[in-house]
């Protein structure tokens, strides 16, 4: 199986990570806070979420690395999960920037101690449609394209603002 290098996928999250601060930054609050139906989230919600669910995952594979094999993930509706996206009224816009601006050194910290041998650790998922799986599908799946896929979320909900 080939893997996606950590210093590839630590540079690939902090990317997202920049394009979605500047794409933050030059919105107005009213934007950011803006809904295009009931069931999709604002921006500030996607923001809040990858606040909460970036270090979620970081922690996970620390504790991977502490105590191989034991079992990792979660479900929907964890409740840390839920608060992190419907508690945003009282969330300003420049703490949240500024706490996406941390997730990149967090990134570099926590996928920085991987190699290729870690990133091959299996442990099994408390989600059963995920099974056993390595690091790397962490790391990749998890952290890597869920930042990616919310990047593009913000910008389909721009669209729709149009």
């Amino acid at each position: 199986m080939a893997y996606i290098s950590v210093e590839s996928s630590i540079e690939s999250i902090q990317q997202s990570l920049d394009r979605i601060i500047e794409t933050t930054k030059e919105l107005s609050e009213e934007t950011i806070r803006w809904k295009p139906s009931e069931e999709e989230w604002s921006i500030i919600q996607i923001v809040c979420h990858l606040v909460e669910a970036v270090p979620y995952w970081l922690n996970e594979i620390e504790g991977l690395l502490k105590s191989p094999g034991k079992e990792w993930g979660r479900g929907l509706q964890d409740e840390a999960r839920l608060a992190a996206v419907s508690e945003t009224d009282s969330q300003s816009i420049s703490t949240i920037i500024n706490d996406l601006e941390a997730l990149k050194s967090k990134v570099e910290q926590g996928l920085g101690v991987l190699d290729e041998d870690k990133l091959k650790l299996e442990a099994p998922s408390r989600n059963p449609r995920f099974g056993t799986k390595p690091i790397s599908f962490i790391v990749d799946h998890l952290l890597v394209e869920h930042v990616s896929k919310h990047e593009s979320q913000i910008k389909r909900n721009l669209l729709k603002l149009k």
